[in-house]
């Protein structure tokens, strides 16, 4: 399907908590809303039909989608809004097939990050499973930082050549959108939960939880210039981590369930103990807490895989490998090789059964480094 002429690509479908988060960048203010079936779900606020934004949300009930398999993406341009008798131009309807997430065994999932304002180069290398592809992972750095609309949709532009607006997404926060002129305002722009970039979400039988580290570096880095309080957030989010587990029995424990992940761009078990010009070691933070969250993660919701990226490598790490120095919860997938001079990157494909999963680490032609069967955690 052709892309609007007055969209920048495909809307993408986000999985957040139980509902989806459909977001479309546009090029003109417009007024949007999706139909399925006989109801209707807008972008508004307060009863406020919204134009006056560049990326638009509308936010609708994972069950009435999946069970529609299918939905109606309707806009009308504006022409003038006055305070009385705004003009608008004729509605324009689309049609998007979607495919929700039924299968309970061979889960097709492809795995991006660290982008760092590439497309297509990504955006191949996730064509690794073509038609069979049941969800896809955006988990952070896929912009280079947050500066204008063109960043801020780079990571809706890859979705939208892999997916095409019809299979459902995960998008996670990475340590490099928290920099730039728009990282305050990310929250309007991304999916999350009620303004948090941490949440858990339900897709078919898989589970999975949303784990937003922040910045790499401790707040008072240089780097970041006075403008980070990432310990202050990390604090809030293990409240809410330990809210999750206190209410199992509507999240991981819930039924239907299969199969429970963590979804972390930076992996927080891996102890990256480098020095660089900021200092001595500066990425060696919260090893108290990382640890900690290893494992209350581990003995409450055991998760079967973690899928990560930030290091800019594809690497399997097993509990006990070296890349395991905080008590892993579970096998870790390092999925993301970038090269930004060079346009080339290498993806993660990884395929859920039963008690294993298939990793393969694969690049924009389709060449595989990498192809192995892994044991999932609590199986």
């Amino acid at each position: 399907m052709t892309v609007d002429s007055n969209f920048h690509c495909h809307p993408t479908v986000c999985a957040v908590g139980d509902d989806y988060h459909i977001m479309l960048p546009v090029k003109t203010a417009m007024l949007v809303w999706v139909q399925i079936g006989d109801e209707c779900f807008y972008d508004e606020s307060n009863g406020i039909l919204r134009s006056n934004v560049d990326i638009h949300r509308i936010i609708v009930p994972a069950r009435a989608l999946n069970t529609a398999r299918g939905y109606t993406l309707i806009y009308r341009k504006i022409i003038n809004r006055t305070p009385y008798f705004p003009k608008s131009e004729d509605e324009v309807a689309i049609a998007y097939p979607f495919k929700p997430l039924e299968k309970t065994e061979g889960i097709n999932i492809y795995h991006v990050s660290d982008a760092h304002g590439m497309i297509d180069a990504p955006a191949s290398a996730a064509g690794f499973f073509g038609d069979d592809l049941d969800l896809f992972l955006l988990n952070g750095d896929i912009a280079n930082f947050s500066g204008s609309i063109d960043d801020l949709s780079t990571a809706y532009k890859i979705a939208s050549a892999v997916t095409g607006g019809s299979i459902p997404c995960v998008f996670s926060r990475g340590n490099h959108d928290l920099r730039g002129p728009s990282a305050e305002n990310l929250a309007e722009f991304t999916p999350n939960c009620n303004g948090k970039s941490y949440y858990t979400f339900k897709i078919g039988c898989i589970w999975g939880i949303l784990v937003d580290c922040g910045e790499d570096k401790a707040d008072d880095c240089i780097a970041y210039g006075h403008t980070i309080c990432c310990e202050d957030f990390r604090t809030r989010e293990e409240a809410f981590i330990r809210s999750v587990i206190a209410h199992a029995d509507e999240e991981y424990n819930a039924p239907g369930v299969k199969y429970r992940l963590i979804v972390s761009h930076v992996p927080f078990t891996y102890n990256k103990d480098v020095s660089d010009e900021l200092g001595e070691a500066p990425f060696m933070i919260e090893i108290e807490r990382y640890t900690r969250w290893a494992k209350i993660l581990k003995e409450n919701i055991r998760p079967n895989l973690m899928l990560s990226g930030h290091l800019h490598i594809n690497v399997v790490s097993m509990p006990g490998s070296p890349y395991d120095c905080k008590g892993q919860p579970c096998p870790v997938v390092i999925g993301a090789t970038p090269d930004t001079e060079n346009n080339t990157f290498i993806g993660a494909a990884v395929t859920l059964h039963e008690s294993t999963a298939r990793v393969v680490f694969n690049d924009e032609s389709g060449v595989v480094s990498h192809d192995e069967i892994i044991p999932l955690a609590g199986r």
